[in-house]
């Protein structure tokens, strides 16, 4: 017996992990890009695609989840009226199984009332860190954490360190 072979008896066949369905990974880029396709035009047709109908998204914003297209289309609302320029850059992904990590950086002006705070007419830069949950080549859940606290300091309602 030699080494390859003694290591082969010693690990499982498949790890549980293996086990699941998994989205190749060139699938799961695809729905990562429609994505931020959908959430930099705020297209509704792209939404009802790339989000299942039964999805469900956890935002700070939001005390309860938000589900389906709709409820990612009333986040972008939100975002929107306070950043009508808001834009979204995918900088990288870790993709396992069917689930992708993902780096966002957002830009905008400051156009519109945030969280109860006028608009101050300045620009942001800040990052966001999300876990997209995948099936069938669609987006059934999302837990995001934007750097509310960034963006808190750069429109000025908070003083930057």
């Amino acid at each position: 017996m030699n080494i390859e072979s003694m290591l082969r008896s010693q690990v499982p066949a498949q790890t549980s992990l293996e086990r699941h369905s998994k989205m190749p990974s060139q699938s799961a880029e695809s729905v990562m890009n429609r994505f931020v396709e959908f959430i930099n035009t705020s297209n509704e047709d792209l939404a009802r695609e790339v989000i299942s109908p039964d999805a469900v998204f956890h935002a700070p914003s939001h005390p309860e989840p938000l589900r389906g297209p709709h409820g990612y289309m009333e986040v972008l609302g939100m975002m929107r009226s306070a950043f009508p320029d808001v834009q979204w850059t995918l900088e990288e992904t870790v993709t396992e199984g069917d689930t992708v990590a993902a780096r966002f950086t957002m830009r905008g002006t400051h156009d519109g009332e945030f969280f109860g705070i006028p608009a101050s007419g300045h620009k942001i830069s800040v990052q966001a860190m999300n876990f997209y949950y995948l099936a069938d080549g669609r987006i059934v859940g999302e837990r995001g954490q934007p750097d509310l606290l960034g963006v808190m300091q750069q429109i000025g309602a908070l003083p930057a360190p």
